[in-house]
């Protein structure tokens, strides 16, 4: 989860900010899958802004495809958790935000919402033989 507000993104993505230490750290432990969800969209300059959502995923694109992963498998949902939008169904606050979509080995996934980025998460196979 990534915030949206003024400042409070910039901090976050500067040199030793928390978004950059926690995609380090989770690509590091073996983390293959990821959603950004950029949260506070109501807290944006005007409030729901697209331009920032945008420039917050290039940002956070560059950022981590740096450490290893790949951005067209990430999904990017902007959400409001205080006000629930696009967290368990599209919001009508956020006409312009069309879906997210992810490509991967496995297959595409695309939806609208949070709860379906997660649903779109795959298991990862456990090894099965106990040797």
């Amino acid at each position: 989860i990534v915030t949206a507000g003024t400042g409070e993104f910039e901090a976050g993505i500067s040199k030793n900010g928390q978004t950059r230490e926690h995609a380090l750290l989770a690509f590091t432990l073996g983390v293959k899958q990821l959603i950004v969800g950029v949260n506070k969209m109501d807290s944006t300059e005007p409030p729901y802004s697209e331009n920032r959502y945008e420039e917050i995923k290039k940002e956070v694109s560059s950022y981590i495809k740096k450490i290893g992963y790949n951005p067209t498998a990430v999904a990017f949902v902007p959400i409001s958790g205080w006000h629930g939008d696009n967290m368990l169904e599209p919001s009508t606050k956020m006409p312009w935000f069309k879906g997210w979509a992810v490509e991967r080995k496995e297959g595409k996934a695309e939806g609208k919402c949070l709860i379906e980025a997660l649903d779109a998460i795959l298991p990862p196979s456990r090894p099965t033989d106990k040797a």
